[in-house]
């Protein structure tokens, strides 16, 4: 077992499968440029793990894990690296295939009892999804396959770990006044004893950035059931019915909810963010309000918390809103 994982681990692997795809190094790469996991006073980017059925809990998860288990990533030479910005990053395990294996299986875990398709097709287009996906970290030279196999491993146990509790977590979003009081103070209690680096890594940021947006859309369905801002879904759910087809005005329609919703998104985005940040400099006085400044704990977490968290908000209660003032819906 012990040689399995070794072998999986090898940077040679990555090289090879990367020559398969006719990726080679240019006469000119510096192999000194690319280290294989992160050194003293180098910045670290991690990825970032995009809208998975509980973006707080794998994002978390998957990125203290990483800054845990201290595994560098593939070495540079012999693989070729495509994405230099977080060379210096720990790998394992791959927050990009924890997310791709997050958000098409429990897509179709959750939706095969709610609409009429073919199983087979469903579990074809998720498998075929998150392989790309993985694949595309090998490509890169972001990851070992042990990293990759880790990161769908990991987020496989967690999704049939919380399986039994997503309708329980359903009936709770609206059931009590104090959920919202545990949607925003243990995430931002997680954010905040993020583990300690000895030198500064924006993990603790990108991770802060996700955990807030997920609050934010866990909080604003909230806000839509407990004020009645949307139609209470009928209790016989699930529902089965045909997906409808897609047609020019559906596809025109959609569009433009998109831009509303994203134009909207940014505004918020930039204002309270801008706000929060002044606020936070003049409450810890801060003087040289420069790059350095927000990386500090104590401005920097709750500047993307707060900001984060009212992008989510913003999502899910006044994007719909402003929809439906339109006439969008």
């Amino acid at each position: 077992m012990a040689e399995l994982l070794r072998s999986l681990q090898d940077s040679q692997l990555v090289a090879r499968f990367q020559r398969r795809c006719g990726l080679f190094p240019a006469p000119e790469d510096n192999p000194r440029e690319n280290s294989a996991g992160p050194s003293e006073g180098t910045t670290r980017v991690p990825e970032v793990a995009h809208l998975p059925s509980n973006p707080q809990l794998v994002m978390y998860i998957g990125q203290v894990a990483k800054d845990i288990l201290k595994w560098p990533r593939p070495s540079s030479p012999p693989v070729v690296k495509l994405e230099k910005r977080v060379v210096a990053e720990y790998g394992m395990p791959s927050t990009h295939a924890m997310a791709a294996t997050a958000i098409s299986f429990t897509l179709l875990i959750s939706s095969m009892d709610r609409y009429q398709y073919p199983f087979v097709l469903g579990l074809t287009m998720a498998v075929v999804f998150s392989t790309l996906v993985c694949l595309s970290r090998l490509y890169t030279g972001m990851h070992t396959v042990l990293d990759v196999l880790g990161g769908v491993l990991i987020t496989a146990f967690l999704i049939a770990l919380t399986y039994p509790a997503w309708t329980l977590i359903d009936s709770l979003d609206s059931a009590s006044p104090l959920f919202p009081v545990c949607v925003i103070v243990v995430p931002f209690f997680l954010c905040y004893n993020y583990p300690v680096s000895d030198f500064y890594s924006p993990t603790r940021a990108d991770t802060t950035t996700i955990v807030a947006a997920g609050a934010g859309v866990t909080l604003g369905f909230w806000i839509n059931h407990f004020f009645q801002l949307v139609s209470q879904p009928s209790p016989s759910l699930p529902v089965i019915r045909n997906i409808p087809p897609l047609t020019a005005d559906m596809l025109v329609l959609g569009l433009t909810k998109f831009t509303v919703g994203i134009v909207l998104i940014v505004l918020v985005r930039q204002l309270v963010q801008n706000l929060s940040l002044q606020v936070l400099f003049s409450w810890f006085k801060v003087v040289t309000r420069n790059k350095e400044a927000r990386r500090r704990l104590e401005i920097e977490v709750p500047y993307k918390f707060v900001t984060y968290t009212s992008v989510g908000i913003c999502a899910t209660t006044f994007v719909p809103m402003l929809h439906r003032f339109l006439g969008l819906l």
